[in-house]
């Protein structure tokens, strides 16, 4: 077999291997999905008639329903790839690395075997996300098939970044629990981006803050695919964002691993 032949055959073997963990151990995967769930049920039912004030011309829960469902479906991304970090940092503490290092198979299949994995995962993380806020009343109706799909490529493409990234937090970290403290930026992040309120209803001072971070191009990009409003410059800059940190996790991951 050529080398590329070894390499899918291997890297699907341990992607085969990764979703069979994630199936016999669900907790550590309906924890972090819980997250984004519970915060849009909180946000909605809760808090929505005081947030909805914050938007322009008088919106309603609905209205607000609508604005904050785009930023949780990303920030279900980021909660999820957690688990990425926790489950590359198992595999590196508990001895089946050395196994394998002892084994004919391809060098990088262990970790691609985590990425295809992870990003799979986020995929069914935010249609589940995605099915409950459609129950609470999220509707997408001026979306064109076009607009979908880019959204759903979107996705793809940030939960790919971010999983890179969380490979390596994992790579680095001493134990389990360490990787899911070092992980804990992909839930901060979007707290302190728009997903909840508009960038113009922040303080000044916290405004670039909030603005020039991964996740608020990501959620104005998206937020514009699924409800028609302006995506301006924020479309490139979520490409730029996806394409940076998908290389900088590559290449951290590949060289912490090597």
């Amino acid at each position: 077999m050529s080398s590329l032949s070894l390499a899918v055959r291997d890297s699907s073997t341990m992607l085969r291997r990764n979703l069979l963990h994630a199936r016999r151990y669900p907790s550590l995967t309906l924890n972090l999905l819980l997250t984004p769930v519970m915060l849009l049920l909180l946000f909605v039912y809760i808090f929505g008639n005081a947030m909805s004030a914050g938007l322009a011309g008088g919106a309603s829960r609905s209205d607000y329903v609508a604005y904050l469902v785009p930023g949780l479906l990303l920030m279900t991304v980021g909660s999820t790839t957690i688990g990425t970090a926790v489950s590359v940092s198992n595999d590196m503490t508990e001895g089946i690395i050395a196994r394998f290092r002892t084994m004919a198979i391809h060098r990088g299949s262990v970790i691609i075997g985590h990425v295809v994995g992870s990003v799979l995962q986020c995929v069914l993380s935010v249609v589940l996300v995605g099915a409950v806020a459609v129950a609470i009343g999220f509707r997408s109706t001026d979306a064109t098939v076009l607009e979908w799909l880019a959204a759903f490529g979107l996705i793809a493409l940030f939960a790919l970044a971010l999983t890179w990234i969380a490979v390596g937090m994992g790579l680095v970290s001493p134990s389990a629990e360490a990787a899911s403290n070092n992980a804990m930026p992909l839930i901060f992040l979007p707290l302190i981006s728009s997903t909840f309120v508009p960038l113009h209803s922040m303080p000044g001072w916290f405004q670039p803050i909030a603005e020039y971070q991964p996740f608020t191009p990501a959620i104005e990009t998206l937020r514009g695919l699924l409800l028609g409003t302006a995506i301006g410059h924020n479309g490139w800059l979520a490409l730029a964002w996806c394409a940076g940190l998908a290389v900088l996790g590559y290449f951290w991951s590949a060289a912490k691993f090597n």
